[in-house]
C-alpha cells in the first residue's frame, strides 16, 4: 500500500506536531490580544476594590484576617476570566470558518479542541500566579503544610481546567462570540457577588444564606481556606469534589457534542 506521504512527496504530520503548532497559534493570540497583560491586572482592580474598601471593617473582627479571608476569590475570579476568554477563542473559532477549514486537514478532530485547552491552561497558570502574587502583597500568607498549599493550588487549577473546559464547549456551540462572552459573564458575576467569596455568609440575609453558603463557589472558597490555614478535611473538601466532578461531567458532554457538531 502506497502512504499518503509517498503521494504527496511530503513527509506525514503527526498529531502531537499539529496540537503544539495550533498551541502556539492561540498563544500568539493571546499576547496579540493583551490577555496576559489583563491577567496581570485583574487581580490587582480585585484587590483595589474590595480589599482597601474593606479591609478596615472586616479587620475589626479579632477572628478576621481579610486578606486570607479575599484570597480565594480573587484566585477564582481569575479563573473567571480565563473561563470568557476560552468561550470567545472557541466561538471566534467557529464563527470564522476556522474550525471548518481544519475539517478539511488531515487532523484528528479533537486536536483543534485540545490546542485550546492548552492555550487556556498556560492563560490559567498566569493568571494563578499573578493572584497569589497580588495576595501575598496583601498580607496573606499559607498556614498550613506544604502539602496543603499544594492541594490549595491544585484544587484553583482543577477548577479553572474544569470551567476551561465547559466554556470552551459553550464557545463551541455558540454562534456569537458577544453574546456568549455576555451569557457566561453574568452567572458568573452574581454568584461571585452572592457567595462568600467577600463578606462571610452571616452578613447575607438569612433567608438567603442557603444558597450562598451551597453554590459552588462559596464551596470552592471554603475548601481553599481549610487548605490554607491547614484545617481541611474530608468532610470540608467532599462539597467541592461532586462539584468538580459536575463541571467534568458537563463539559465532556457538551465538547462531545460540539465536536460532533462541527464536523458535520
Amino acid at each position: 500500500m502506497i502512504s499518503d506521504a509517498a503521494v504527496t512527496g511530503r513527509p506525514p504530520t503527526h498529531a502531537a506536531t499539529q496540537w503544539w503548532t495550533l498551541t502556539g497559534r492561540g498563544l500568539a493570540a493571546m499576547i496579540r490580544n493583551g490577555e496576559i497583560v489583563f491577567a496581570f491586572v485583574a487581580p490587582v482592580l480585585l484587590a483595589i476594590c474590595f480589599y482597601l474598601p474593606l479591609r478596615t471593617i472586616m479587620d475589626a473582627n479579632p477572628s478576621m484576617d481579610y486578606a486570607a479571608f479575599l484570597m480565594p476569590i480573587i484566585a477564582l475570579q481569575s479563573v473567571s476570566f480565563v473561563a470568557s476568554s476560552a468561550a470567545m477563542r472557541a466561538s471566534l473559532d467557529t464563527t470564522k470558518g476556522i474550525n471548518t477549514r481544519f475539517r478539511t486537514m488531515p487532523m484528528p478532530v479533537a486536536i483543534p479542541t485540545l490546542a485550546r485547552l492548552g492555550t487556556n491552561t498556560v492563560l490559567l497558570v498566569i493568571s494563578v500566579i499573578c493572584a497569589a502574587a497580588t495576595s501575598l502583597v496583601m498580607g496573606w500568607r499559607p498556614l498550613g503544610s506544604w502539602l496543603d498549599t499544594v492541594g490549595l493550588f491544585a484544587v484553583v487549577l482543577a477548577v479553572g481546567i474544569l470551567i476551561a473546559v465547559l466554556a470552551d464547549a459553550i464557545g463551541l456551540l455558540s454562534n456569537s462570540p458577544e453574546a456568549t462572552s455576555q451569557a457566561l459573564s453574568l452567572p458568573i458575576l452574581v454568584l461571585g457577588m452572592l457567595s462568600t467569596g467577600f463578606v462571610p455568609e452571616d452578613q447575607f440575609p438569612e433567608w438567603i444564606q442557603p444558597f450562598v453558603r451551597n453554590q459552588p463557589i462559596s464551596q470552592f472558597a471554603t475548601s481553599m481556606r481549610a487548605l490554607s490555614d491547614g484545617t481541611a478535611t474530608l468532610d470540608v473538601l467532599t462539597p467541592t469534589i461532586w462539584w468538580c466532578a459536575g463541571l467534568a461531567i458537563g463539559g465532556i458532554v457538551l465538547t462531545l457534542i460540539g465536536v460532533r457538531r462541527s464536523v458535520r
